[in-house]
């Protein structure tokens, strides 16, 4: 693979998606081609634009029932997909097409507190009324299930007995902030 095209995923404000643009801007062998959202407010658009990184908005019945999305990651060349705070289910067929390159980053350390619902402030939630005295993430690839794919990575946080939701979510978005974009750039490596 000479210049591995990324396509970022992201249903919220993308700080992840920033992160990513920024880290892989000067990089040669690793681009971000396009950012993609099923929400048209979502800020992570305003992001992507930000950096001149092409966007795309679309809907469930865009990812799910029609063929649009196959055919804009066609037209853009895109090697890898990245969910970078992407609450829908990726189809099998889109996973098929891109075996064994699909990552996620997951806000918790799987298999514990995973599938579906659990994402974002649901998972510190139940992190911390379950009790645990660590967190942290895993970035993995995605299969058909929930959070069940390959992991590749994990790193770990302490959950103090002060820590509430909102504290654990700061720890976890550090880890990310300083991982993700790491093991993404690893993992393509090794292809």
């Amino acid at each position: 693979m000479n210049v591995a095209r990324l396509a970022l995923f992201a249903s919220g404000s993308g700080t992840n998606v920033e992160n990513i643009i920024k880290y892989f801007g000067t990089n040669e062998a690793l681009s971000v081609s396009l950012v993609l959202s099923n929400k048209k407010d979502a800020f992570v658009i305003e992001r992507a634009k930000k950096f001149g990184v092409a966007s795309v908005v679309f809907n469930r019945n865009d990812l799910s029932n029609s063929l649009i999305i196959d055919n804009i990651l066609a037209r853009k060349n895109i090697d890898i997909i990245i969910l970078a705070g992407f609450l829908l289910k990726m189809p099998e067929r889109i996973l098929r097409k891109f075996p064994s390159r699909v990552i996620n980053i997951h806000p918790a350390l799987l298999p514990k507190y995973g599938g579906l619902g659990m994402y974002g402030m649901n998972v510190h939630k139940a992190v911390i009324e379950g009790g645990e005295r660590e967190s942290g993430i895993t970035i993995h690839l995605v299969d058909e299930e929930y959070d069940r794919g390959k992991t590749l990575f994990q790193a770990l946080c302490t959950i103090d007995k002060n820590d509430t939701p909102d504290t654990l979510a700061e720890k976890i978005h550090r880890l990310e902030q300083l991982y993700f974009p790491l093991v993404i750039e690893g993992y393509i490596r090794s292809l």
